[in-house]
């Protein structure tokens, strides 16, 4: 078996986590929740978005958030934009680099963004190459890439074929969502064979959602693939709006904590990101989601229990 000597986490927690949950945090909550992922060693980290406030009304302090926090030469701070406007909005607040998000189904596409996948390719042809012409990096999304909550089971050529007009544009990262979380690892294996044929293994991220509790599953299958870069969510925060029974994305700790015990690197302190995953799930009124949040709440518990017997004994 030949897994990566180290991979990449992409924290989404601050843009993907934060823009399904109902309670509202503030900016400055926002900002420490990014300082503490900092801490723990996270380098890439999706600060929101400047898409509509209606449709996102956790994403409508981006422009304050990006200037609260201000240049930081060792983070790579990223921010959603969907169309022309948002990226001017988002380089206007500094930011130094965007993302943009197409579709592998036309019925998602047209829930989602209100317009067909070549409408939107057309589109964010137009933000990548102003994006590019300001020195600001792109990434791109494939949103549904193994399963749509309207058009059922995805095959990966559909999703290849979008993946490859992005790359062609000039996006530098193509991350593959299971937005609904459907995928099982010889699927996830298949999409990401099928893509990387296409564009390259070297430019490929997974970004997969546990609604089915088959994330670290299809991470792991990918990661013998020789996928090096991963999408997470601190807390596993999240959802998406436009898809219907979607729960959130894998956990952060629960990626990092599969990864420390295969001995592949990652750069990240679990102890401090789960400090990080407590505090925002507290200001969000609920426990943390991840696996390793519950079992060390449980162990924690269990230790005090034991001192308290020892202390009346």
């Amino acid at each position: 078996m030949s897994l990566p000597k180290r991979v990449q986490i992409v924290e989404v927690g601050p843009r993907d986590g934060l823009q399904n949950e109902t309670a509202i945090l503030s900016v400055e909550a926002k900002a420490e929740l990014i300082e503490a992922l900092a801490r723990a060693g996270l380098t890439r980290i999706e600060a929101g978005s400047f898409v509509s406030p209606t449709a996102a009304p956790q994403m409508a302090t981006t422009r304050d958030l990006l200037q609260l926090l201000g240049p930081r030469p060792n983070l790579r701070l990223s921010v959603l934009v969907p169309n022309l406007r948002g990226l001017c909005a988002a380089l206007a607040a500094g930011a130094k680099e965007v993302a943009v998000f197409a579709a592998a189904t036309e019925s998602f596409s047209r829930r989602n963004i209100n317009c067909s996948i070549a409408e939107s390719l057309d589109r964010f042809f137009k933000v990548v190459a102003e994006a590019r012409r300001q020195g600001v990096g792109v990434r791109g999304y494939v949103s549904c890439a193994l399963g749509c909550p309207y058009e059922g089971a995805v095959a990966p050529r559909r999703t290849a074929a979008v993946a490859r007009a992005l790359k062609d544009m000039g996006c530098g990262e193509i991350s593959l969502g299971d937005t609904i979380g459907v995928g099982t690892p010889l699927a996830a294996r298949a999409l990401v064979e099928t893509v990387a044929e296409e564009i390259g293994l070297e430019s490929l991220a997974v970004h997969f959602h546990d609604t089915y509790g088959q994330a670290l599953a299809n991470i792991f299958a990918c990661l013998e693939v020789g996928v090096a870069v991963i999408d997470a969510s601190v807390g596993g925060l999240g959802g998406c709006p436009y898809a219907p029974g979607a729960s959130g994305n894998v956990a952060t700790e629960d990626v990092v904590y599969m990864l420390n015990g295969m001995g592949v690197e990652t750069g990240v302190d679990l102890d401090a990101l789960l400090e990080a995953g407590v505090s925002v799930a507290r200001r969000l009124g609920r426990a943390p989601k991840s696996a390793v949040a519950r079992a060390s709440a449980s162990n924690e518990a269990k230790r005090r229990a034991i001192q308290a017997f020892e202390a009346q004994a």
